[in-house]
């Protein structure tokens, strides 16, 4: 870049120099034009490299500790660097709380993983930095999905980049465990009863789960969208209409998480989700329900989808979706400022979405990403993904902070887990639930 200033600078002066006046004329006044063009082009060059960021994120896990790095490795490359602030544990909710306790400060990181509502609830704090410039260059408005887009915007400006799209709704088993007592992958939860009572009667565990508060509820909305169905998944966790919280069918969403609380084994308690799915990896339970991060620590152990272990959507003909994003804090400096750019910039671009999502076991936030290198569960949700967008099934997850607010999202964990480790009634469980919203509003 350089060089090439440098030559345009000198083609100039050779003409001022060996023309006549009235060509010296014209391209002096083509080198006044052209000069600041010139320093722009090579000052913008230099912000897209170089720079650096404070990362806090949550990726600790298997799989996602080697997609986090790659994101490491390639903004490195580029010139950047990295400082590392991971936060285990607490499905972000960890990550959360310590955000909060940086940003309070007066210190908050250059770069915070972040989803659904939350981003805009920050940027209404007045807190999060504009990426409408990276937005504009690299044309997000023409690669990113309708919903997504609306995710990382705020008042029509970016503040966000969305990494992946994660479905939460998986059913994840170990096919050797299944044989052992001639079982399918369940296709409904009749199926799934059967098969997990064939399997409790065999000494096996049917269920791997981990007992905290997220876990819950990602199996809870699960079973939300199989009993009920998309509509009343819009209903009652999205909308959070009280007739839909408080009738008949969350109450049959409430008895099935009773059947569920006996088909997982008495340590289940604060038992972190890659354990869980370390016991179906290594035989010790049969089924996992868990969103697609799951896969990535199946990838990591080099297992093979289909072959050491199966994928499929839970019961429900929906698809609940959940997504990860970078949003970039108001801070000062121009190295932080070229940091934010330059890691906004490779987020979205296609080598890191193809990198980054066959290692997390997601699929790309950014349209027109080859699949060919998928496995076929990611490619069975990539396929879904569209099918749903087009049926209008597609959902945002409660469980992972994608469809309300942290407040809301709050209060019905509190008594889904509450439910789920004592003997409360379905129908006592669905008035706390239903009392609990409207407290929150």
């Amino acid at each position: 870049m350089i060089v090439f200033f440098f030559f345009f600078f000198f083609s100039f002066c050779f003409f001022f120099f060996f023309n006549d006046t009235a060509t010296t004329e014209i391209y002096t006044l083509s080198l006044h034009d052209a000069l600041p063009i010139s320093i722009a082009f090579l000052f913008t060059s230099q912000v897209q490299a170089g720079g650096q960021v404070e990362v806090l994120h949550w990726w600790t896990s298997g799989g996602e500790a080697k997609a986090v790095k790659a994101l490491k490795e390639e903004f490195e490359a580029n010139g950047g660097k990295w400082i590392d602030s991971p936060v285990a544990g607490g499905g972000g909710d960890t990550a959360m709380t310590a955000l909060r306790v940086r940003v309070m400060a007066g210190n908050p990181p250059t770069a915070v993983q972040l989803k659904g509502p939350s981003i805009k609830e920050w940027a209404a704090e007045g807190l999060l930095g504009n990426l409408n410039v990276v937005a504009k260059a690299e044309n997000w408005d023409a690669i990113l999905p309708p919903l997504l887009k609306d995710v990382v915007t705020y008042e029509g400006d970016y503040v966000g980049v969305p990494v992946n799209i994660h479905r939460v709704d998986w059913i994840w088993a170990n096919p050797k465990v299944l044989a052992k007592v001639g079982a399918n992958m369940p296709t409904t939860w009749d199926e799934f009863n059967a098969v997990a009572d064939k399997l409790q009667a065999a000494g096996i565990t049917p269920l791997a789960h981990g007992g905290q508060p997220w876990q819950d509820a990602t199996v809870f909305e699960v079973v939300a969208l199989g009993i009920g169905g998309p509509d009343f998944f819009q209903k009652a966790l999205i909308d959070l209409d009280d007739a839909a919280l408080r009738g008949p069918t969350m109450v049959k969403v409430f008895d099935q998480m009773r059947r569920m609380r006996g088909y997982v084994d008495p340590n289940f308690p604060g038992r972190d989700w890659n354990l869980a799915t370390a016991m179906v990896m290594k035989g010790q339970a049969a089924f996992q329900i868990m969103g697609d991060w799951a896969k990535g620590e199946f990838l990591a152990a080099g297992q093979v989808p289909g072959q050491d272990f199966l994928c499929a959507a839970a019961p429900g003909g929906g698809y609940l979706l959940n997504s990860d994003s970078f949003v970039m804090f108001d801070v000062k400096g121009d190295e932080n400022l070229q940091g934010q750019r330059l890691l906004a910039k490779l987020i979205l671009g296609e080598n890191f979405q193809k990198t980054f999502n066959l290692y997390k076991g997601s699929i790309p936030a950014r349209l027109g990403v080859p699949m060919d290198e998928f496995d076929m569960c990611a490619k069975k949700s990539s396929a879904d993904l569209t099918a749903t967008i087009k049926a209008g099934t597609l959902r945002p997850s409660m469980a992972h902070e994608m469809a309300v607010s942290r407040t809301f999202r709050g209060a019905i964990m509190d008594v889904v887990t509450a439910h789920f480790n004592s003997d409360m009634s379905s129908q006592e469980a669905v008035k706390r639930l239903a009392d609990a919203v409207a407290t929150a509003r």
